[in-house]
């Protein structure tokens, strides 16, 4: 069989263009894994270090910052095309990363605030009652699993897998934790703003109620 060995427009043989081209599209991919593991890997510092230094207030504000910057990171891999896994089974790299600290601290930080509820599927709505703290790790262990095979230099399963896991569970989830977390910030804000403007009309109506001819 002889072999094409004309030369491409720009000078190259066909076998170094397509090889080149194979080249430059894992680059990107591994430059793709590489910014992904960083956001997430800010994502599950932050986590941690929000329950263990934040407040109850500022831990609301802080978690919808970072809630919503992991989804921004996951959106990029909802674009992407579908990521084939290279085995059958995910190579073994150690044991899930332990969450229930942070679960229940989470749980602590929030208060009365955890327990929400939201719609799973908008075209098949149907009610459900969560916890934020439960949500906010299960996001967690989602990521931390791909970041596992990141830095085990598994850059095709550590996509694969925070791609899948993106689509099935903590796309989904992140959405859910950031409206609430959104919803938490609103009435703080809105409902203090309410109450101190009718502070000002009864102080107002004081006034003049003092000053009135008839008092």
């Amino acid at each position: 069989m002889i072999s094409d060995r004309s030369e491409t427009p720009t000078g190259e043989f066909p076998a170094h263009a397509a090889l080149r081209a194979m080249v430059e599209v894992e680059a990107q991919n591994v430059r793709l894994a590489d910014d992904l593991a960083a956001s997430f890997q800010a994502f599950l510092d932050a986590l941690t270090a929000i329950t263990r230094e934040a407040t109850g207030n500022e831990a609301v504000s802080l978690l919808l910052l970072q809630v919503s910057q992991v989804s921004l990171a996951g959106a990029r891999l909802g674009a992407q095309r579908d990521i084939t896994p290279l085995g059958e089974f995910q190579p073994d790299v150690g044991p899930d990363a332990d969450f229930d600290d942070v679960r229940m601290q989470l749980g602590e930080l929030l208060g009365n605030a955890d327990v929400y509820s939201h719609v799973l599927d908008p075209y098949q709505p149907e009610l459900v009652v969560s916890s934020l703290a439960d949500d906010l790790t299960a996001i967690a262990a989602d990521l931390e699993n791909g970041m596992r095979h990141h830095r085990a230099g598994d850059v095709d399963e550590a996509m694969w897998w925070w791609q899948f896991s993106y689509v099935s569970n903590w796309g989904s989830l992140a959405s859910a934790v950031q409206k609430a977390l959104h919803s938490v910030v609103s009435h703080d804000r809105l409902d203090v703003d309410n109450a101190s403007e009718q502070d000002q009309i009864d102080a107002a109506e004081a006034v003049l109620d003092a000053t009135s001819p008839e008092a």
